[in-house]
């Protein structure tokens, strides 16, 4: 592969959930128009939403450990390892379609997507995480 030396480049999500339980509690906020379509279309993602505040408790109003749309399925036969998906992957908020945008984030959260040999080559990585999400983000470089 040219400019990698002949080293797998950067892996495609594995849907390992570590960003989504990371950034469920109190990471993540949703623009006024996210918020405001919700409301409209999606009454159901509209419950989870408080004074702006996104992924808050619709009873008692305290905010959700964990995201109310994150659901997690057997990745093997024997149900040891899990696989998460989003439940309103098409309506989630700009916040998780960024997500990644940097290496130096990826490194922080331990997002499974990086490759050892990324870290030797920040900048070229940082490239193929830009073309990786170049359909849910402008790229970050």
């Amino acid at each position: 592969m040219p400019g990698t030396g002949g080293k797998k480049s950067m892996r495609e999500c594995n849907q390992c959930g570590k960003c989504c339980i990371a950034y469920s509690d109190g990471g993540l906020s949703a623009s006024a128009l996210e918020i405001e379509d919700w409301e409209q279309f999606r009454p159901d993602i509209a419950q989870y939403v408080a004074n702006g505040e996104i992924w808050m408790d619709p009873v008692s109003g305290e905010r959700l450990k964990r995201c109310p749309w994150l659901e997690a399925e057997p990745a093997s036969v024997d149900g040891a390892d899990l696989k998460y998906s989003c439940g309103i992957y098409q309506e989630r908020p700009e916040d998780c379609r960024h997500y990644p945008t940097s290496i130096d984030e990826m490194v922080r959260d331990g997002c499974e997507m990086i490759e050892l040999h990324d870290l030797d080559a920040p900048k070229a990585a940082q490239r193929e995480l830009d073309r990786l999400m170049a359909e849910s983000r402008p790229p970050l470089s």
